[in-house]
């Protein structure tokens, strides 16, 4: 085999219609092999000579897409000054687009030994390991074009690729669970019609399955365990994994963009696969241990603040890069549409505290690719200091655990969460407004992947997570749940209304919020993991979405799919700016944008703010004085609306406020399950001074047209 010098960038493998580029960064070695795998298994290797700024490489004629690969190291094993090379362990390229098969384990996938952890272990672990696979870059694009929805405009839908597919009896079974199917009509027809404009993917970067987890018999089922932070997992192919995998996670972007859906992906650069100094050697370790991970004091041990075993070196400038090139990649190769990063806070950590100005933060705001793209930060590690929803830089919008907390408290009737939740509802000022940032920061959301369902939430006071095989340990026991009266499963005719209006509420609250709301997958239909609030390894039923009859999906979808198309409808639902509270100059009206009232119909005072007990309260949306401009410039005018929240276990009477409209339309009533299928003309109507009852436990949407 022809071997040329090559060049030192890009690093990966890089086909150019002729042959093969290979370049990879490694300080600590002392050689470098290229290991080619045959058809067969054999392995040929080549010494990488070449080398720049620790970067080598060479040019191999003829090789070609599908090709696998991965790479040995010579150089120092001494755990405790920081250093793991061991030549016997097969190496996965950081950079490769694409990685063919699954990691069997073993001990010779181990970089030191059993007996002596400071010893390397000599084990050859090339026949345990996945590889990496030389990819072609080329694909037809067609016209496709990057929908570039604002985020005001957005509703995103949380999914796993797998979990929402699997059990859709309207897809094809061989591409059930995969990127073909996430792409296929079915699923892009549904995702249209509940009102979605972006699908946030759970992990699709190659993840490790845990050796515990497969000696249990289970799965890394969420993927939250990165490997290939350029490759999509091969296991979500329905056409192979010798590079297929690339061009269908293609042909999947390619068809949602078409039907006006954005793609977020979840990714996780805050660590990798290799765990704490007892992990396997499968990548970044054997390369350069130092130059890629947190090191303690003693170097034998790894800093984490993730609750994975280790976390990357943020103020390396060889991790920055990975994590840049990475970014630029997904969005100018695979055309997404922006990234929620996992455990953000271990991003911004330089050193050991949470620091707005670190230089991951700088690197993201100078990008001309990255910085263009929606980011959305987890604001949160497990580490010292790591909560900090609210102290993201102006780019950035965060998933807001603190509306999450507020909403399911208020819906189970805890106590002072009334002026919490003024807040939450109109875009958590409190948290992004002194910060320049604006309602859209806000990532709303009352349920996601981690945590119970929204019908678990109504249905469970405590986690139910035996089958996970921990003694149900793991996973959050303080969940901010109700039970409605019953743990679990239930006949009881009442209880099951109850859970209903419930979930009706806290979807009626995520969609009327200002921000950004998220919709967790199967939510809609009221899907139930059987109170397991930690379904990281359930790979199987009790994970994936149970998909109810085409022709019946229910009164909850419905009910969804009404208020998306209301959000959509109507601006003062998605504003870009704050509320001011007060008239606004060159608007419509002369009354506030916003205005608060007791179910009496008073305006709210600072003591009916402060009422421990108060759980209801009436809110003026003016569609009269929205502040901000359309995109030409002109004035917003909308329609405006008076919620009714009624949190109590009694039912109420709200007097309809005077001066604020002389007519109202009751559109929405969560304590009737059929009030999205109603007739529009079928609507009751009240009048200023009027009263209308609000059920326990409910909640009603007023409409008064504009003049």
């Amino acid at each position: 085999m022809q071997v040329w010098p090559g060049r030192p960038y890009p690093l990966g493998a890089t086909y150019d219609g002729a042959g093969t580029n290979f370049a990879v960064f490694s300080e600590a070695a002392e050689r470098v092999w290229l290991c080619l795998i045959d058809e067969d298994g054999g392995e040929e290797r080549i010494e990488l000579r070449e080398t720049d700024a620790f970067v080598r490489h060479a040019y191999l004629p003829g090789v070609q897409p599908g090709q696998r690969y991965g790479y040995r190291v010579q150089g120092p094993f001494d755990p405790a000054a920081g250093n793991r090379c061991n030549p016997h362990k097969f190496l996965l390229d950081p950079y490769a687009k694409a990685m063919s098969g699954e990691i069997t384990w073993h001990q010779a996938v181990y970089g030191y030994s059993f007996d002596h952890p400071d010893l390397p272990n000599e084990g050859d672990s090339g026949p345990y390991m996945s590889t990496s696979v030389v990819v072609n870059p080329y694909f037809d694009w067609g016209n496709d074009r990057p929908p570039r929805i604002e985020y005001h405009d957005t509703v995103i839908y949380e999914a796993h690729v797998k979990g929402l597919t699997q059990m859709h009896p309207g897809l094809p079974e061989e591409i059930r669970g995969t990127y073909a199917a996430l792409g296929h009509p079915v699923i892009i027809d549904h995702l249209v019609d509940l009102g979605v404009t972006a699908i946030e993917l759970m992990p699709v970067h190659q993840f490790v399955h845990d050796h515990r987890l497969t000696r249990l018999g289970m799965r890394n089922y969420w993927g939250y365990n990165t490997i290939g932070f350029f490759a999509p997992h091969n296991a979500y192919s329905s056409t192979g994994e010798r590079g297929q995998q690339v061009q269908e996670f293609r042909s999947m972007v390619k068809a949602l963009h078409a039907a006006g859906i954005e793609v977020i992906l979840d990714v996780v650069y805050n660590h990798t696969a290799e765990g704490n100094h007892l992990g396997p050697t499968l990548s970044f370790r054997g390369l350069d241990n130092q130059s890629y991970y947190r090191l303690a004091d003693d170097k034998r041990y790894y800093l984490d603040t993730t609750g994975t075993g280790n976390s990357l070196l943020m103020r390396s400038p060889h991790v920055l890069q990975l994590i840049m090139d990475s970014l630029r990649y997904w969005v100018t190769d695979m055309h997404v549409d922006g990234f929620r990063f996992d455990l953000a806070a271990t991003l911004a950590r330089q050193f050991h505290e949470v620091d707005r100005l670190s230089s991951f933060f700088d690197v993201v705001q100078q990008d001309p690719v990255v910085s263009q793209v929606k980011l959305i930060a987890e604001p949160w590690d497990v580490g010292e200091g790591g909560y900090q929803v609210g102290n993201f830089p102006p780019l950035w919008t965060e998933w807001n655990g603190k509306y999450r907390d507020t909403v399911r408290d208020f819906w189970r009737g805890e106590e002072r969460t009334l002026a919490e939740l003024g807040s939450r509802l109109t875009g958590s000022s409190d948290l992004y407004q002194d910060d320049g940032r604006r309602p859209i920061a806000s990532i709303n959301f009352v349920t996601c992947h981690d945590g119970f369902t929204m019908r678990d939430l109504v249905s469970y006071n405590d986690k139910h997570n035996e089958a996970n095989g921990e003694d149900n340990r793991d996973g959050e026991s303080y969940n901010r749940s109700w039970n409605c009266g019953t743990e679990g499963d239930t006949d009881d005719a009442a209880i099951l209304t109850l859970r209903a209006r419930q979930q009706r509420n806290m979807m009626a609250t995520l969609l009327l919020s200002q921000g950004v709301p998220m919709i967790s997958h199967g939510d809609e239909f009221g899907r139930s993991q059987g109170g397991n609030n930690n379904a990281y390894c359930q790979d199987g039923e009790l994970a994936w979405v149970h998909w109810p009859d085409k022709d019946e999906p229910g009164e909850l979808h419905a009910f969804t799919r009404m208020l998306t198309r209301l959000r959509h409808k109507h601006p003062v639902f998605r504003r870009r700016r704050f509320f001011h509270g007060r008239p606004m100059q060159g608007t419509h009206d002369e009354l506030s944008d916003i205005a608060w009232f007791t179910p009496a119909g008073e305006e709210m005072t600072d003591a009916d703010w402060r009422e421990a007990t108060a759980k209801s309260l009436a809110v003026f949306l003016n569609g009269q004085a929205i502040s901000e401009p359309d995109p030409r410039g002109q004035p917003i005018s909308d329609d405006s609306f008076l919620l009714l929240f009624n949190a109590s276990h009694e039912d109420l009477a709200f007097h309809i406020p005077l001066n604020h409209g002389s007519e109202w339309t009751v559109l929405v009533d969560t304590a009737d399950a059929g009030c999205a299928t109603r007739d529009p003309k079928d609507h009751p109507k009240v009048r200023a001074g009027e009263q209308w009852q609000v059920p326990a436990r409910a909640m009603a949407l007023l409409q008064r047209p504009q003049a």
